[in-house]
């Protein structure tokens, strides 16, 4: 598969570097590397179990590729196309993809990444052409495709009904239980909201995802407004197993991050602004018409900095919010913008309800956001400098290549920046949406859960973001959340398997 390219390019010792520099004393050393270790290994049982084809993203850079042992050609893979006629009545289930893509339009990473910046390069037009074709054979064949996350979701669906597990929907966690035996207490089971119970022989796995759309929990640990509200998550993230396990002695931890996503709030809901902050002619300043970090920062990171703190909890407000992307009609004449492609005009609604403000001078737009008097001109006229020069001196916007990698390579000298000076101008707001939660249940390298005092909880284990993340509270590529829920996902399983003689 093209996925084994990918890891024939890399060095585990290097992945190894990278993941214990970013996560520092935050995650247990043992963790980390058995997620490393076990990590080729979990892929091939799940690509051999069920119906999930991978390719490399090649050149999807990691997200801080310049500390120890980072790659700039990236390490990430995603599933090819699937159909999901394969999932016959479970299709209905699916959870949808957040923007709502019709079947058949497959946008692949690689495609995203040239389609953000239009006519400007060769590639965006052939990447529209590919998408078109592709949307279009399927069509013609019949075919009912879906790609990203629904692409891996739907193939492991298929390999779970083909392995004969039984799969109850609608309902919920309300409690474990828990039996004495030999004077050891031992989970051997799982109280359903709707009063009936699950036994469970050999052990329990906890796999139900974070507390992002549980309100109590969102506001004990999160600053406001991060929230359900803003969560991009699946609804059904409420984060009950987590409150259960804490319950029976389990501790938890990273409770107060998540897998930030600066967004844009838009009528259907928060837009994630992923190459939006990237783009040249665009900035982010705070309430104080200042910019307060380079704009190309990995989401997680660039969500701190809006916090103005490490994470996302502490008293009082937020140090960058509210905040802004600031971009001119140039922006708008070359590059997508919240899924609208570069030139379009922008929904009306847009800005009749205040989702976006336009405004026909800098100082005009300043004032529609009540900002001090001559701050955001000031800011714009040293960025613009600076967009001249190539160098952003106050933030080293570009010298990632992650910075670079959303850029526009015919912007010149500098693919991420360029100067605001065509009106109209416009203002977004951005917000600390989220992708999930990061906190959850302490576990060891073989997923077992844990008390605080680093004993195991017999027969419990979790996996994915119901567990705290391996990797820290930071965010190290993409995939990085959904990668380590297969691994430790499979070490359970293989823990459990020896618990039970194999069987």
């Amino acid at each position: 598969m093209a996925w084994r390219t990918a890891s024939r390019c890399d060095s585990l010792d290097d992945a190894r570097r990278y993941l214990h520099d970013l996560a520092g004393d935050v995650v247990a050393p043992g963790r980390i590397d058995a997620y490393i270790d076990h990590g080729a290994q979990a892929l091939r049982a799940l690509c051999g179990w069920a119906p999930l084809d991978l390719m490399w993203v090649k050149g999807y850079s990691d997200y801080l590729p310049e500390r120890p042992g980072g790659r700039a050609a990236g390490r990430s893979v995603e599933p090819r196309p699937f159909d999901v006629r394969r999932l016959g009545d479970d299709y209905a289930t699916m959870e949808p993809f957040y923007t709502r893509t019709p079947l058949n339009v497959i946008v692949h990473q690689g495609d995203y990444k040239w389609l953000s910046t239009g006519m400007r390069h060769w590639r965006g037009p052939q990447r529209m052409l590919k998408v078109g074709a592709r949307t279009m054979i399927a069509k013609a064949r019949g075919r009912r495709l879906v790609g990203m996350g629904s692409a891996l979701v739907g193939a492991l669906m298929v390999g779970v009904r083909e392995a004969g597990v039984d799969v109850r929907l609608g309902c919920g966690v309300a409690d474990f239980v828990v039996e004495t035996a030999g004077g050891r207490d031992r989970v051997t089971g799982v109280l359903l909201d709707d009063g009936s119970t699950v036994r469970a022989a050999h052990g329990v796995v906890v796999c139900s995802g974070g507390f992002d759309h549980n309100h109590v929990l969102r506001k004990r640990f999160h600053r406001a407004p991060a929230g359900p509200d803003l969560s991009l998550g699946a609804a059904s993230n409420t984060g009950e197993p987590i409150v259960a396990a804490g319950a029976i002695g389990a501790a938890t931890d990273l409770m107060d991050d998540a897998w930030w996503a600066p967004s844009i709030p838009l009528p259907n809901g928060p837009w994630f602004a992923l190459a939006e902050r990237s783009l040249p002619r665009s900035i982010v300043v705070n309430d104080r018409g200042v910019r307060f970090m380079n704009e190309s920062l990995p989401y997680v990171e660039a969500t701190h900095a809006m916090f103005g703190g490490p994470y996302g909890s502490g008293d009082g407000p937020a140090e960058n919010l509210p905040a802004w992307l600031i971009f001119d009609q140039g922006y708008r004449d070359r590059y997508m913008f919240a899924g609208r492609t570069a030139r379009s005009p922008l929904p009306r609604r847009w800005f009749d309800d205040g989702y976006l403000i336009r405004a026909e001078s800098i100082t005009q737009l300043a004032q529609r956001l009540s900002l001090p008097d001559g701050a955001l001109e000031s800011t714009i006229e040293r960025f613009n400098d600076a967009a001249r020069s190539g160098v952003d001196g106050e933030f080293g916007r570009r010298e990632s290549a992650y910075d670079r990698y959303y850029g526009d390579i015919t912007n010149k000298p500098n693919p991420s920046l360029g100067e605001l000076g065509k009106p109209p101008f416009y203002a977004a707001p951005i917000v600390p949406a989220d992708l999930g939660t990061k906190g959850g249940i302490v576990t060891d390298e073989r997923a077992r859960a844990l008390r605080a005092d680093g004993s195991v909880i017999d027969g419990l284990y979790a996996a994915g973001n119901a567990s705290s993340a391996v990797m820290g509270h930071t965010y190290a590529g993409p995939g990085a959340t959904i990668g380590p829920a297969l691994v430790f996902g499979d070490l359970a399983a293989r823990d459990i398997a020896v618990r039970c003689g194999g069987r």
